[in-house]
């Protein structure tokens, strides 16, 4: 097994020299195992595709698998709703961090599998936007957003992911919440052990994320940032992101990510999946 250190070194450098491709999306994949209330732990946790990570793990390590056979070289955790916020939606709050932790095991565990000297797999340790938005829904403070994304930021790191992959943003004072957690935590641990970050957000049909914020009022947010990328993910599909991708590569100058998960379904009920990666401006 390659030691985490070493993974991000030849994370950063095979960044440098090829086109990266990140899995498809979860939520399908779990649709498409036609799961029942007990698979999720009951009629009351139906629905959360997080807590599978317990009840069923051979299902997300089948998932996480078939991805890898397909080529994919980096596996997102299975934590998109994985802050103790979201996931007290379904009074889960308090099995945070076993949730993540073993999530970002799982991840790992399969890229193992499938790693080899002259290509390892890669776990990006997904964050999601969360089901507030500072400047949409209200309904939190800043610092419990921080402490919600700094509780999960810690668990995946713990459990043994790459990088922090904060995806599907819509609100620029959500991320910087995730940025101040990221800085919370990694001024805790030693400095060999800081991982790297990663920004996807969403840019919705009106041409700017769902708070309003442009792709260049993004860029320039975020600028200040050493990321390990920045990019865009899902919402219009690929025909309506094109120019958001182009301006965002002149803007910024870290690697940009383009994630045109399609994530429904056509009339025939097939998940129209499209490639997912990213690469080097």
């Amino acid at each position: 097994m390659t030691s985490r250190k070493l993974r991000v070194q030849s994370l950063k450098k095979d960044l440098q020299n090829r086109i990266l491709v990140l899995d498809g999306a979860m939520g399908t994949a779990i649709q498409d195992k036609n799961l029942i209330a007990e698979d999720f732990g009951g009629v009351d946790l139906e629905g959360c595709n997080e807590n599978l990570v317990l009840t069923r793990p051979d299902i997300i390590s089948a998932i996480h698998e078939d991805y890898l056979k397909a080529g994919a070289d980096i596996i997102e955790t299975n934590t998109f709703g994985g802050t103790p916020l979201v996931l007290n939606e379904y009074a889960l709050g308090s099995k945070a961090h076993d949730i993540n932790f073993t999530a970002a095991k799982l991840a790992r565990k399969a890229c193992d599998k499938f790693s080899a000297e002259h290509r390892l797999r890669y776990v990006a340790g997904s964050v999601g936007p969360t089901t507030k938005a500072i400047s949409v829904t209200g309904g939190i403070a800043f610092d419990e957003l921080i402490e919600n994304f700094y509780q999960q930021v810690k668990s995946l790191h713990e459990g043994g992911c790459d990088f922090i992959l904060f995806e599907t943003a819509q609100d620029t004072r959500n991320i910087k919440a995730g940025m101040l957690a990221v800085d919370k935590y990694f001024s805790e641990i030693p400095k060999d052990e800081v991982i790297p970050v990663a920004v996807s957000v969403t840019i919705e049909p009106m041409g700017t994320m769902l708070a309003g914020q442009s792709i260049e009022a993004l860029a320039t947010s975020l600028d200040h940032l050493d990321l390990l990328y920045i990019g865009l993910n899902c919402a219009t599909g690929p025909e309506f992101m094109t120019d958001h991708i182009r301006s965002l590569a002149q803007l910024t100058g870290t690697n940009v990510a383009c994630v045109p998960n399609a994530g429904l379904p056509d009339e025939n009920g097939i998940y129209l999946e499209t490639p997912e990666m990213m690469s080097q401006v």
